[in-house]
């Protein structure tokens, strides 16, 4: 397909994002509508839209590549998400909604004191920076390769054209305006998937129920993983469980999704958010396989050299775009456009806003809709989109695997700490020495990277998802040890 169609294309969704911002955010810009959409937010269009920014550019792509290696294994981990989904909008979104707080990490503060808060919101502004600069690195690989490489633009004007159009419709209405684009987004990513499967399946000569047998007898639908619980990283309980937890981290835990949660009316409607968000996200998940092994399926049976291929995420850009005809390579680049920008959009905001209330307290300024307020988080906004320019940049220098792999082992790293924050916070009455706190989450890190690199040699076992349940134990026990006795009982 012709880089200049595809340009055009790109271009042409991103002007009907920056309209749709300018209808959403002309009568109401100010801070509160930036923060949490003024409390206002209806359900289940933050249901919907939650669907775009949790699935993004790494499902639409790294999931069907990594069908090749690992099959429908990674529905293990999906089926572990459910259950810390559920987790999450019965035990966090409640505790949440009671301290009627705007960045969760003000819990921190309250439970433990200055030092906990300071460095819960500094893990978060680390690990969402670097898990959405791995996220938009994908795309930007993929945008690289099919449109830009034809006019020798450097990989680095790739990445700041990309953000800088991300910036320009969210900077004004922030959270009131990603409610709606990301909702849009989700039905643009929905409908890709879905018509991708149906071109796919017709390029195969597939009926509907001819499509479903060929996945389901394919080499690549095997599900469940029971052998070798020691040396594999695929084994069930690995998985299952470490899609627990990184989901109660990556999501409970980070201030990107629960903002949407929070900007909801009531704690009963975001509860109704979460449980339709859950459904709908197994579900899609399902069908994401269904594509990879459709596309190996396609590869195999037209002599595709899928291992000439730099990463398995190629695979379906390189399909869809030089294989198929040129509809349904529009559709992929309106799906994997869709599923990366809902998710990066959502983060900037995420980062401005936890960045304006834990580090500048804009919810402690007597007016906070003043206009160098205003400046301030524009800003920061700005600031944030230049510091994902360059950890895209250092990650395309050091990468090496598959991009949905990269993110879950960095998660594992950076996400943990927070989870063993919370966790010892939630369970027990233990206070902590707070100036010790961020060296305990610096210390623990590093004591899972020494275990991680050798637990092989030292206990033939290989880590895998679960990375972030040891991470997160690390710094329980270290809490712990080091913690005492509260002397005051606060409830929450």
């Amino acid at each position: 397909m012709s880089p200049a169609i595809l340009l055009s294309f790109l271009l042409g969704y991103f002007l009907v994002l920056i309209v749709v911002a300018y209808f959403t955010s002309r009568k109401n810009s100010d801070n509160a509508a930036f923060f949490i959409a003024n409390r206002n937010s209806k359900w289940y269009l933050v249901a919907f839209g939650m669907i775009g920014t949790a699935l993004s550019g790494v499902t639409f792509i790294s999931v069907p590549g990594a069908v090749g290696n690992s099959d429908f294994g990674y529905f293990q981990f999906i089926l572990g998400n459910a259950v810390g989904f559920i987790i999450i909008a019965t035990v966090l979104l409640p505790l949440y909604y009671r301290l009627n707080i705007i960045s969760i990490y003000t819990y921190l503060e309250r439970r433990f004191g200055f030092w906990s808060y300071k460095t819960g919101a500094v893990i978060f502004l680390v690990s969402r920076t670097i898990g959405s600069a791995f996220r938009l690195y994908l795309v930007a690989i993929v945008l690289q390769r099919f449109i830009f490489d034809a006019w020798n633009v450097p990989f680095w004007v790739t990445i700041v054209i990309c953000l800088v159009l991300i910036w320009a419709y969210t900077h004004k209405g922030g959270l009131k305006t990603i409610i709606v684009t990301d909702t849009l987004q989700t039905v643009f990513l929905l409908l890709s998937v879905m018509l991708s499967i149906f071109f796919i399946a017709k390029s195969l000569n597939l009926d509907v129920a001819g499509t479903f047998e060929a996945v389901k007898n394919s080499s690549y639908s095997k599900i469940f993983f029971w052998e070798d619980f020691l040396g594999s990283k695929t084994h069930f309980l690995k998985h299952f469980l470490g899609g627990i937890f990184v989901t109660i981290a990556m999501t409970g835990l980070d201030q990107d999704l629960m903002q949407k949660n929070l900007s909801m009316k009531t704690i009963g409607e975001a509860q109704k958010n979460m449980f339709t968000f859950t459904a709908v996200f197994v579900v899609l998940n399902i069908f994401f396989l269904s594509v990879g092994a459709l596309l190996y399926l396609y590869a195999e049976r037209n002599g595709i050299d899928v291992a000439a291929l730099k990463t398995p995420d190629y695979l379906y850009p390189e399909i869809a775009l030089n294989h198929l005809n040129i509809i349904p390579g529009i559709i992929f680049m309106l799906g994997l456009t869709a599923a990366t920008f809902a998710t990066t959009d959502s983060a900037l905001t995420a980062l401005t806003t936890s960045f304006c209330i834990d580090f500048l307290h804009f919810d402690k300024k007597a007016d906070q809709n003043d206009p160098k307020l205003v400046t301030k988080r524009h800003l920061v906004h700005a600031g944030f989109s230049l510091v994902m320019v360059i950890v895209i940049m250092i990650f395309k220098i050091i990468n090496d695997e598959s991009v949905v792999n990269a993110i879950f082992k960095a998660a594992g790293y950076t996400y943990g700490p927070l989870l063993g924050l919370f966790t010892f916070g939630l369970l027990t009455k233990k206070a902590v020495i707070d100036k010790l706190v961020p060296y305990i989450c610096l210390l623990s890190p590093v004591l899972c990277f020494i275990i991680d690199s050798n637990s092989m040699s030292w206990f033939n076992y290989a880590l895998g998802f679960e990375l972030i349940i040891l991470n997160g134990l690390i710094t329980f026990l270290l809490l712990w040890v080091t913690g005492k006795q509260s002397t005051t009982q606060t409830k929450f």
